[in-house]
C-alpha cells in the first residue's frame, strides 16, 4: 500500500537536483515546491562532476552569433536552431542569475572573467569557478541556497518510479524510499534527472543515472527525440576507476597533446587537431585502441608544474590512478559522458504530456543536434531551468485524480543491461550489433523486473540507431560511414519504438541460426 504524502498535494514536483532541477526550483520561488532527490541534494549528479564551466559569449570579441554558429557547426545539422538561438543568447543572463544566487566565477587580475578554450568553439568562452572545480562549486551554492528557501520541499532518498495519469495527464509521482512507496500528488511535474551513463560500463556519469527521467515519460507516452546520439567524452582518465575520472577539455584547451604508445601525435593532420569536435576525437582514440595501442594526453610541456594549479582536481584524480601529469602522460580512453537525445520538449521544457516539463540533460530541445557542443551542458541545464520554472508560473494548478490501482515497485538494477549496451552500442556500431542489443534488451525490458526500466531506456537508443543508416554527429556506423545530403531529427513514443523492435527480433533470430 503506498502512502499519499497530502501535505504536499498540488504542489509542482521536480525530480532530480543537479543544476537544472535547483535552477528550476529557485527560479519558482516562492511558489511551494518540492525537490525529490535519489540520494542527497547535488550528490551523485552529474552537474556536480562538471570540470569545464558554462559556455557564454561573455567576451569583448565574443557574441551570441559566434556562439550560435560553433554551436550548429557541432550539432552536424541536427540542431534547432530557432531554439539554440535562444538558448545561447540567454547565456549572460544565466551567469548573472547565477551569481546573483551566490556562485563565484573565476576572474583575472582586473575582475574580469577569466575565459577557458574547449574544443570546437572558436573563442575563449568557457566560464568556470574554482578552475576544473566548476560543476561542484555551483552545485554547493544552489543547493545551500534552497535550504535557505522555506518553498521548497526537499525529500532525499526517493527515487522516481512512475508518473500516474488521469486521462493521459500527468496527476502524480510514485517514488520508492528504504521504508516503502509514497505518492506525490500534483498536476506539474519537472524531470531533471540528469543522463544515460550508467547505462555503459565505461562513463564518467554517477552510474545510477541510467536514464529514469526518459524510463518515466516514455512510460507516460511522451515523445522521445534523438536517442541514439550518445556522446564519449574522447579523454577519461584509463584506470580501475568506476566510474572513470574525467580529463577535462580544457586541458587540451590549454595546450596539451594526444599522443600513442610510440609517442606520436596522431591528431596532427586533422582539422582542428585536438580541439577537434568530441566525436572525431573519440573516434580517433578508439582507432587506436582497437589495434592493440594506448592513448596519452601529454601536458608536460604546455603545462608542466602549472598543472595543479590549473586543474588541481583533474590533477589530484591522475596521483590516485599512479600518474603525476607535470611528469607522466596521462593514460586516456573514450567514456560515455552525455546524451543529446531524450524526451523531446519545447522552448520552455514542455513535453508532450499535460502537465509534464523535463529539464537538463533527459530532455531534447535541439540544442545539441547530433553532438554536444563542450560546455554547453550546464548552460542549457540554467537556462531551461529558468525558462521551465516561466512557463510552470502560468500553468494550470488544478487538481488531478489518481489512479484506483497503483503498481508494485521494485527498485531499479542496470547491471545486467550494461554489457549488452557497452558491446552493441559504443563508439562505433554497424546494424548487426544493434540488431544483437534489440534482441538482448526486448526481454529484459518485458520481464518488469529491477531490470526493466534500464533496458527500456537502452532498447529506445537501439531503435533509433537501427533507423538512422548514416554516420553524424556521436552516431557512427561502419557500415554506413557516410553522412547523408539532408538532416533529419526523429521523433516517435515507446509504442511506435516497441513495433520497431518487436519486428527486427525475428530478422536477428534468421541471421543467428
Amino acid at each position: 500500500m503506498s502512502e499519499i504524502l497530502e501535505g504536499l498535494t498540488g504542489r509542482t514536483v521536480i525530480v532530480g537536483s543537479g543544476l537544472a532541477g535547483l535552477m528550476t526550483a529557485l527560479t519558482l520561488a516562492p511558489e511551494p515546491t518540492v525537490i525529490v532527490t535519489r540520494a542527497l541534494i547535488g550528490a551523485e549528479t552529474s552537474s556536480a562532476w562538471a570540470q569545464g564551466g558554462i559556455a557564454a559569449s561573455m567576451g569583448k570579441d565574443d557574441s551570441a552569433a559566434l556562439h550560435l554558429a560553433d554551436t550548429l557547426a557541432a550539432g552536424d545539422g541536427l540542431c534547432d536552431a530557432t531554439v539554440a538561438a535562444r538558448i545561447v543568447a540567454e547565456a549572460p543572463a544565466a551567469i548573472a542569475a547565477l551569481e546573483r544566487a551566490g556562485v563565484e566565477f573565476d576572474r583575472n587580475d582586473a575582475g574580469e572573467l577569466s575565459l577557458g578554450l574547449e574544443a570546437a568553439h572558436s573563442l575563449r568562452r568557457i566560464v568556470h569557478s574554482k578552475g576544473d572545480g566548476s560543476g561542484a562549486a555551483i552545485v554547493r551554492v544552489l543547493a545551500e541556497a534552497v535550504a535557505r528557501t522555506p518553498s521548497i520541499t526537499v525529500l532525499e532518498g526517493y527515487q522516481a518510479q512512475r508518473l500516474l495519469l488521469d486521462d493521459h495527464r500527468v496527476a502524480g509521482l510514485l517514488c520508492l524510499t528504504d521504508k516503502g512507496s509514497v505518492v506525490l500528488r500534483s498536476s506539474r511535474i519537472v524531470l531533471a534527472t540528469g543522463g544515460i551513463g550508467g547505462l555503459f560500463e565505461a562513463t564518467t556519469n554517477p552510474v545510477g543515472n541510467f536514464g529514469q527521467g526518459i524510463a518515466l515519460a516514455a512510460r507516460a507516452g511522451a515523445l522521445l527525440a534523438d536517442m541514439e546520439f550518445v556522446q564519449f567524452h574522447p579523454t577519461a582518465l584509463d584506470s580501475c576507476r568506476r566510474p572513470l575520472a574525467l580529463v577535462s577539455e580544457a586541458v587540451r584547451g590549454e595546450g596539451a597533446l594526444l599522443v600513442n604508445e610510440s609517442g606520436e601525435r596522431f591528431m596532427a593532420e586533422v582539422e582542428g587537431a585536438e580541439l577537434a569536435p568530441r566525436d572525431v576525437v573519440a573516434r580517433a582514440i578508439s582507432a587506436e585502441i582497437a589495434r592493440g595501442g594506448r592513448v596519452f594526453l601529454d601536458a608536460r610541456d604546455a603545462l608542466g608544474n602549472r598543472f595543479a594549479t590549473r586543474f588541481p582536481i583533474i590533477e589530484a584524480l591522475c596521483r590516485e590512478a599512479g600518474v603525476d601529469p607535470a611528469s607522466d602522460p596521462i593514460p586516456v580512453r573514450p567514456a560515455v559522458h552525455y546524451h543529446m537525445g531524450g524526451v523531446a520538449t519545447d522552448e520552455n521544457g514542455r513535453s508532450s504530456v499535460p502537465g509534464l516539463w523535463v529539464v537538463g540533460e533527459a530532455a531534447s530541445t535541439g540544442l545539441h543536434g547530433a553532438n554536444r557542443l563542450a560546455s554547453n551542458s550546464l548552460l542549457e541545464a540554467a537556462v531551461m531551468g529558468m525558462r521551465a520554472a516561466g512557463d510552470l508560473a502560468g500553468a494550470d494548478a488544478g487538481a488531478a485524480r489518481l489512479p484506483h490501482r497503483l503498481p508494485e515497485m521494485v527498485a531499479p538494477d542496470p547491471m545486467p543491461v550494461r554489457p549488452i549496451v557497452s558491446r552493441h552500442l559504443g563508439v562505433l556500431r554497424n546494424a548487426g550489433a544493434i540488431q544483437g542489443a534489440i534482441a538482448a534488451l526486448l526481454p529484459l525490458y518485458e520481464s518488469d523486473g529491477p531490470a526493466s526500466d534500464p533496458a527500456l531506456v537502452a532498447l529506445l537508443i537501439a531503435v533509433f540507431a537501427s533507423l538512422r543508416t548514416e554516420s553524424r554527429g556521436a552516431h557512427a556506423r561502419t557500415d554506413f560511414p557516410l553522412k547523408l545530403q539532408y538532416a533529419q531529427r526523429r521523433v516517435m513514443n515507446l509504442s511506435d519504438a516497441l513495433d520497431i523492435a518487436r519486428s527486427v527480433i525475428p530478422y536477428s533470430i534468421a541471421r543467428s541460426a
